[in-house]
């Protein structure tokens, strides 16, 4: 096993005091060789930190860290530049102020570092007399790094005026960058979410996105062959087809890559958990899907095209775009039409879909954490026993137990999609196959649930005063959705569940099992 004594501060000594890396520096000499600003998006806890800190080693020429790697024959080592590295992560920015102070107290520490003494009065200026400083100081043009840039406006993204004053604070700085061209060597930034070049980057046209480049796919996460490979004999008893549900998938339009955090976590503990998951917090993501009366089943067949697919400004926020850029859908496949380019999203992998869907349910049903866990626990009984009487009881349980003051409060249960959504949602956070909108010949089946030796196809009916109870279970056998899993040697469950407004509750639960 080989160390990375290069700065691990987010996953330090995880196992047995060894850090353990793939080597990505051939991607790194490749990104400065190629260009000059760049800007990269990825999801939290996905190495990023972890890549300005190589880079800063790198042209700071600390040539003894890249020992046996790429970069270690592979760059101009006579050259030490000054590296100006700013990060956001710090705290939490809740003003204008604050921003003010934190990227303060930053520029003065690399400033003392270099024996500079800074003068001027606003931070703008400040980081601009830096940046000429130390080119004058090393004779040398200077790199700049900056993590999490857009951090400051997440922190406030549900205070729309003070994110946008946030914004504009950000967008005084950032303009530094492009009025300092000639003292540059090479920029870098890096964030979650990618806001619009005109909103926080004004005048930065150079800055080229790599986020989806191909070429740089796999610039942060782990392959599959890295894990074998850097993780040895820790991954020889491992089980990696469980190991791709839990944590695979992530999709930057080349090789696929797992998240880095978790799978640091995972051969620490030898536990598949929510480690990535539990790190974050999706109220705003479940605010945005309030507001939206967003249908859930209808989230793992989403399509944007690739101007939605890079949305993200303050007060016009797509929820579609902001569960892709933060990590909680990734990308399916990719389609061209006359040169225009659509992406259809999915969740990455079984840790952010089970995950993602107990909070949501949590939210729908009101339900508290003990009560929500027994009601799991009811279902995945009533599934693995095919007890299906007892299913029925537990959804109903389910919807009758929703506080009559939350329906009072929301208007969630007035859109089709809200008591879909709550099944939805139940099967998921169990970390079933669940597919939703199931594609067949005959025509598209609601969901779908599997199980290693049994099929659940399931159609669902809202009902009004003029409609019809009875068609639900109807319309799976006139379309003969079953057909599509007759070859698929598992016992196969017809089931019709039907919705009444009014009633808040199933009216009317069918099922039939498929003979054989």
């Amino acid at each position: 096993m080989k160390k990375l004594p290069i700065g691990l501060q987010t996953f330090s000594k995880l196992i047995e005091g060894d850090y353990y890396y793939a080597d990505k520096t051939p991607l790194i000499a490749k990104l400065v060789e190629s260009g000059q600003y760049y800007f990269l998006s990825r999801p939290r806890r996905f190495g990023k930190s972890l890549l300005i800190s190589t880079l800063k080693s790198a042209f700071a020429g600390e040539e003894k860290l890249f020992k046996d790697l790429y970069l270690e024959k592979n760059w101009d080592w006579s050259k030490q530049y000054a590296v100006i590295p700013i990060s956001f992560g710090r705290g939490v920015v809740s003003s204008v102020k604050v921003l003010n102070q934190t990227l303060s107290s930053i520029l003065n520490e690399v400033a003392q570092s270099y024996g500079v003494c800074l003068t001027e009065d606003t931070e703008a200026n400040r980081f601009a007399e830096l940046i000429r400083a130390l080119r004058n100081l090393t004779g040398l043009p200077v790199v700049i790094l900056i993590d999490e840039y857009d951090k400051p406006i997440l922190d406030n993204i549900d205070k729309e005026e003070l994110a946008l004053t946030i914004r504009d604070a950000l967008k005084n700085i950032y303009s530094v960058i492009k009025d300092s061209d000639a003292y540059i060597k090479f920029a870098l930034l890096t964030g979650v979410s990618k806001f619009s070049k005109i909103s926080l980057f004004s005048g930065l046209n150079n800055l080229e996105d790599i986020s989806l480049n191909p070429d740089y796919a796999t610039l942060c996460g782990y392959t599959e062959p890295e894990i074998k490979q850097v993780f040895g004999e820790y991954a020889a008893n491992t089980d990696f087809e469980l190991l791709r549900q839990w944590y695979n998938g992530y999709n930057f339009l080349g090789e696929k890559v797992y998240n880095p955090f978790d799978v640091l976590l995972y051969f620490k503990n030898r536990q598949f958990k929510n480690y990535w998951f539990e790190t974050g917090n999706p109220s705003f993501l479940l605010k945005l899907i309030r507001k939206n009366q967003y249908n859930l089943p209808k989230i793992e067949n989403i399509v944007l095209n690739e101007a939605q697919l890079g949305s993200f400004d303050i007060g016009e926020l797509n929820l579609e775009s902001v569960l892709f850029q933060t990590g909680y859908l990734t990308i399916k496949k990719v389609e061209e039409f006359s040169g225009n380019f659509f992406y259809y999203l999915t969740y990455p992998n079984r840790e952010v879909k089970a995950s993602l869907n107990q909070y949501l349910l949590a939210d729908l049903t009101h339900a508290d954490f003990s009560q929500a866990t027994q009601n799991q626990m009811q279902i995945y009984k009533a599934l693995e026993s095919s007890d299906l009487t007892a299913l029925k009881q537990t959804l109903c349980a389910i919807f009758a137990s929703i506080p009559h003051d939350w329906y009072r409060k929301n208007q969630m249960s007035l859109y089709e999609g809200y008591y879909a959504s709550i099944v939805y949602s139940c099967f998921c956070a169990l970390g079933f196959t669940v597919i939703a909108e199931d594609s067949t010949n005959h025509g598209r089946i609601d969901l779908t649930v599997m199980m290693q030796d049994k099929v659940f196809i399931i159609e669902f009916k809202v009902l009004d005063e003029n409609s019809k109870q009875g068609t639900a279970l109807t319309q799976i056998k006139a379309k003969n959705y079953q057909q599509k899993y007759l070859n698929a040697d598992k016992t196969i469950f017809l089931i019709g569940i039907e919705f009444e407004k009014n009633e808040r509750n199933i009216v009317l639960f069918e099922w039939e099992q498929v003979e054989s």
